[in-house]
């Protein structure tokens, strides 16, 4: 049998540094905002069904607002961690920026 040699993709940091030159934080931002956006259109029927009623819910009032609550909570969620797809997102554009990437910092 043969020595099994180690691949470099295994021992790389799992987010890869924002190239030189780029935005680190404007990345990271748009990247929540994809997922904020994300999350309210799956949060959106979750809350269509619901009925509230008078005298502190119903009517066009509830139908207006109802949509700016399901995207404060998406964002909510988005700034606090969220499921995972801003980090992929991120790591997407930090692909797409080109160029070499520096190496990470221990941690």
């Amino acid at each position: 049998m043969s020595d099994l040699a180690v691949s470099p993709d295994l021992v790389r940091s799992v987010l890869p540094q924002v190239p030189a030159g780029a935005d680190s934080d404007r990345l990271r931002q748009v990247a929540e905002d994809f997922e904020a956006t994300f999350l309210a259109q799956m949060l959106q029927p979750m809350f269509a069904g619901l009925s509230t009623e008078a005298p502190f819910g119903g009517g066009a009032g509830e139908n207006t607002w109802r949509s700016f609550l399901v995207d404060a909570m998406a964002r909510r969620v988005a700034s606090g961690g969220g499921i995972g797809l801003a980090d992929q997102v991120q790591r997407e554009l930090i692909a797409l920026q080109g160029g070499p990437l520096s190496q990470p910092e221990a941690v």
